[in-house]
């Protein structure tokens, strides 16, 4: 299965450049302690882009994955906010997250 992940900006380049960042983190098909460990590296590397707003995609499969997710949300320090994704932002299978 192909999976996206967030890779890490190069140490060796200025420290004013700021990582290329997708705005979307693909969770489908992982268990939940493959998945909160990349969330919390995901959302500080957004954070540090100055992404104002991203989206998590955790599929709506049984709910186990988004309901780690949204408690990993709530107590994230950088989180603003967070939301189900609306209709075309992936309903249930989906959270934005705002910083």
């Amino acid at each position: 299965m192909n999976r996206k992940r967030v890779q890490k900006a190069d140490t060796r380049t200025a420290k004013s450049r700021k990582p290329d960042i997708n705005p979307e983190l693909d969770l489908h098909a992982m268990t939940v302690d493959e998945a909160i460990p990349l969330v919390q590296e995901y959302l500080n590397d957004a954070f540090m882009a100055g992404l104002k707003e991203v989206r998590v995609v955790h599929g709506k499969g049984t709910g186990i994955l988004r309901q780690a997710v949204m408690r990993e949300l709530s107590k994230h320090p950088l989180v603003k906010s967070f939301r189900s994704g609306g209709r075309f932002e992936g309903s249930t299978g989906a959270t934005v997250v705002e910083f």
